[in-house]
Order: structure tokens, then sequence, then C-alpha cells
């Protein structure tokens, strides 16, 4: 269940978009993995997209753009097992198990973390890449690294650090928000990334163990993605709480899952939280900052909202980030939710960006396109710049955060910024 096709609809809707079901005909993998997206929408592309192949021998190689904070980063993956509750998403299995990363500040060396785990970025070749017109085998996606030390010690410099909760699109693992993520953590704070598991398309665990999504089923009605997202929607809430819980034991000094880096004991500060999530993960952040008083503020990379968050809004600082086409007269649930929120609230649209433009997509597909010129480039992530795309999103995030996490003054979401001209500040 290839992530990014989930998310190319720019979650609309099934209503905007007219159509009242997906084809009951045979579909590509794309047309059927774009039933299962954030926003109850359902997007039927007509025709598979061709697989577009690099040239014998030679793999692409694609890169992430470095974060621009004044510190390193640190990273480590770690499991997590909630022997509290069953399995959400499988029945049968007594417990919920979980794989997160931390990223913080970094003091110190070590090497550089993959983007994806060996054995997710061999998946991700095989199943996730080729909806997108990527053939197998054409691009280096285990080769790519991030900018971050495994197991570096936590730089004491930063003092205690906020945390901010990420949760991906539906289907997405963890990893397709690093650039966002490493900015965050460069600025100084404790990022936590969860993968989502039978839902997240690949999920590697320690001993090389990998778990892929629950299948879709066979014929997708919009009632059935409907279920499906409120289904996924429950089970992340959850997740993200019980990854809450382990990071407040860890700020009062209690150890928890593996191995953990010098210096994250007592490091994160529990009494300054933000979520943030792309797509799905956007609505979860928004019924999270809602519904526990712990989360002081969240964030909504392009993502519709999911159950009663929709027409309930928020009551803390929220802050919406949007696709060119994605507004709130398309997109009903964005209209109940921003008359029914009482908080702080902004909502920015960048001109030319596209759903996924709000994922590592945004810098890496284009890289991948300049070799493969047959990818659709713009279905994924528009035609806004990359570099710029990526500047201000990280610019916005970081401010919005700063703001009401760190009670440090900004003009940004005052008005129009000539540093960030493709960004419009919706009143």
């Amino acid at each position: 269940m290839p992530f990014v096709t989930k998310n190319t609809d720019l979650a609309m809707g099934a209503k905007a978009t007219g159509s009242s079901a997906v084809s009951n005909s045979p579909v590509s993998a794309v047309s059927k993995a774009a039933g299962k997206i954030a926003g109850l929408a359902v997007l039927v592309l007509a025709v598979s997209l061709p697989a577009a192949r690099a040239d014998a021998g030679s793999l692409i190689g694609v890169s992430l753009l470095a974060p621009g904070g004044p510190y390193p980063v640190g990273t480590v993956a770690m499991r997590l097992v909630d022997r509290s509750r069953p399995d959400p998403l499988v029945a049968a299995k007594p417990y919920r198990e979980l794989m997160i990363s931390l990223w913080y500040p970094a003091a110190g060396g070590g090497p550089l973390a993959p983007h994806m785990a060996p054995l997710a970025a061999a998946d991700w070749d095989r199943h996730s890449a080729q909806p997108l017109g990527i053939a197998k085998g054409a691009v280096a996606w285990a080769a790519t690294r991030t900018h971050a030390r495994v197991g570096a010690p936590v730089e004491p410099r930063a003092g205690k650090l906020p945390v901010v909760l990420f949760g991906s699109g539906d289907g997405g693992p963890r990893t397709l928000g690093t650039t966002l993520v490493e900015d965050l953590a460069s600025r100084g704070y404790l990022v936590v990334t969860v993968d989502h598991t039978y839902e997240a398309d690949q999920v590697e665990f320690p001993g090389r163990r990998l778990v892929r999504a629950l299948p879709l089923p066979a014929k997708l009605t919009p009632k059935v993605i409907a279920k499906l997202l409120t289904e996924h929607a429950a089970a992340r809430l959850a997740d993200m709480r019980y990854v809450l819980d382990q990071v407040t034991a860890l700020a009062h000094g209690r150890p928890i899952g593996g191995k953990l880096p010098t210096g994250m004991l007592g490091a994160p500060d529990a009494s300054r939280v933000g979520a943030l999530g792309q797509s799905l993960g956007g609505s979860v952040a928004a019924q999270l900052t809602r519904e526990d008083a712990r989360v002081d503020a969240g964030v909504n990379l392009d993502g519709a909202y999911v159950g009663s968050v929709s027409t309930r809004g928020a009551t803390r600082p929220f802050l919406q980030l949007a696709a060119e086409t994605h507004t709130r007269d398309s997109e009903p649930s964005w209209k109940s939710f921003w008359r029914a929120s009482t908080g702080w609230k902004r909502e920015l649209r960048f001109k030319g960006a596209a759903h996924g433009s709000f994922t590592d997509l945004q810098p890496l597909l284009p890289q991948i396109a300049a070799k493969l010129p047959k990818v659709p480039l713009a279905d994924y992530v528009g035609t806004i710049d990359p570099g710029r795309s990526v500047a201000a999103q990280r610019a916005y995030v970081g401010a919005f955060f700063d703001l009401h996490l760190r009670d440090k003054p900004t003009r940004l979401f005052e008005g129009p910024d000539t540093r960030f001209p493709e960004v419009s500040l919706i009143p």
C-alpha cells in the first residue's frame, strides 16, 4: 500500500471530487492505494504510471537538505511495546509494538544514520516507489543518509529540550518527515517520530524483522475508506499518547526501550510539548492537541480532519499548512475545524505546492525526475521550487513552536514576508 499514492489527492474528499466510489474494475497499484488517504478522499488515477528505469548499472543517488539550526543532530531508533492494550489493528496480537526514533541536538560524532533502515529501504523500493513511476532498482534508497549521528550524546548546552511528536500520512513510514524533523532537532527540540505498525507501508524492527501494512480491502468505497481512516486515527491517537508517556518517563529520568544516548535521561521537557503531522498525521496532531492536556500546540501539514476534531476544532494554538489548491471551500472538514477552533490559529497556503510537498518527497523526487523525466513530478510535489518550499516550511513550523513552546516572539504570522513570497496567510 504505497504511502505516496494514498496521499496524492490533496485530501479533497470524495464529495468535493464528485467521486462516489473507486472503480470496481481491476485497478492499478496507484488507483487502488490512492483510496486510502488522510482526507476521506477518493482519487482514481485512470492508468498506471509507467515505471521509469535508470540506465543499466547506474543507481540514482539522492540526498536530503542539511538542517539549518545551530546544533548538530543525533538520532536513535527504539522499539517500544505497550502491553496495556491489544494491537488495535491485529486483534490476535495481545500487545502493541511500535518503532520510534528520537532526534535531538547532539554533541560528538558517530556514523550518519540511514534515511531508511536496510529492509525498509528494500521494501520501499519493491512496493512503494513503483506507483510513483520509479522502477525497482532505479534509486539507491538504502544509500541515502540523514545528517544525524547515530547514538551521539545529547548536547548539554541546548538545555531542557521541548518535545515535538511527529506522525506521517496514512500508511507513511516515520522516515518521510526527516527533512523537517532534523531541522527542528538542530534548533534544540527533541522530536519523536512514530511508525504505526500494520498501517505504515513497512516497519523494520530489531533483528532484521520487517512488518508490512495490512492489505487494503478489495473494494474501496468512500464508506470503507472512512471506516479505515477512523480506525487508523484511533490507533494513532492511542499510539501517540503511549509514546508521550514514554517521553514523560525519560523527562523524569526513567529509561525506556533500548540503549539511550548519553545525556538523554532527564533531557526532555515534558512541560513543553507539540504535535506535528502530515496528512492523517496532521488530523491526529489536532486531536491530540485538543484531547491531551500535556500537548500545548499542534501543526497540520495539509491533512483533512478525521472524526470529531473536524467539528470540535482546537482550543490550543494550531497551525495549518496547505498546498495551493487545498482550501476551506474545497475541504469541508477544514471549514468546520476552523470555525470551531477557539485558540490561536493561522493557516498558510504554499503557492505551487502539492500534498507530497510536505514530505521528504519535496527534496527527493526532483532529484530523481532529473534522471527519470517520466516521473510525474508535479502530481506529487507541485511546481514550487524544492529548496524554497523546504526553507519556508522549516521557518514557519520552527517559528510556531518557538512562539508557543519557548515564548519566542515572531512577526512571521502577522502578514506577508518578502523572504517567502510563495506563502500566503489565509484569514
